[in-house]
């Protein structure tokens, strides 16, 4: 593994919230799962990124939808342990 690669955003967040242990209590992983983007939010990270593929993004949009992709990995990763503690919590 590179360094880069190790060192992403995605790789911190993912050493540290750890999404492949699942030990949230089933309370905390159905707060977790109720979680989400709102709509608005959705329409506008979808609007920019339109953007980018025709016409290309200026430099404060870019950020914006950097902001909207990383807080959406970190959903992801806190979603994805949710699932799993819940379904350990099922089968104990």
């Amino acid at each position: 593994m590179s360094p880069v690669a190790g060192n992403s955003e995605a790789a911190i967040l993912s050493r540290t919230i750890r999404p492949e242990e699942g030990d949230l209590s089933a309370d905390a992983a159905k707060s977790l799962l109720n979680l989400s983007i709102p709509d608005a939010d959705q329409r506008r990270a979808q609007e920019l990124s339109a953007k980018a593929t025709h016409d290309g993004l200026s430099r404060p949009e870019e950020v914006e939808l950097d902001n909207y992709r990383s807080k959406g990995r970190l959903l992801e990763l806190m979603k994805s342990k949710a699932r799993l503690s819940l379904q350990k919590s099922q089968a104990a």
